[in-house]
């Protein structure tokens, strides 16, 4: 019976759906260049009355994106958040918090 149980669970393991993905930084990096960059500044940095985000913790940086997704307001700048997270993909969301996260402005 034990053997049986084993190799019911390995074979379950095989066959299920695996959802999870790792996060692409350049995948990131690429996206936070198509839009978020605009408003943001180079890496993230933060430029006139919006926000420095990054170097904050992945998880901050998705809960954040999600709950804009949802159309929930968070801040003054809102507005125009919620209508630039709307279109992101849970990978994007994914992606854009891995870059952030170590995302580093370079003058050069």
């Amino acid at each position: 019976m034990l053997r049986f149980s084993s190799t019911l669970l390995v074979l379950t393991a095989l066959i299920a759906p695996h959802t999870a993905y790792s996060a692409d930084k350049a995948l990131g990096e690429a996206r936070y260049e198509e839009t978020c960059i605009n408003c943001h500044g180079p890496a993230g940095k933060g430029a006139a009355s919006y926000p420095k985000i990054s170097g904050k913790e992945i998880s901050y940086t998705t809960a954040k994106l999600e709950a804009y997704r949802k159309g929930i307001e968070q801040g003054p700048n809102s507005f125009l958040m919620i209508s630039m997270a709307q279109p992101l993909t849970d990978e994007e969301i994914a992606n854009l918090a891995a870059y952030l996260k170590d995302a580093k402005y370079v003058v050069e």
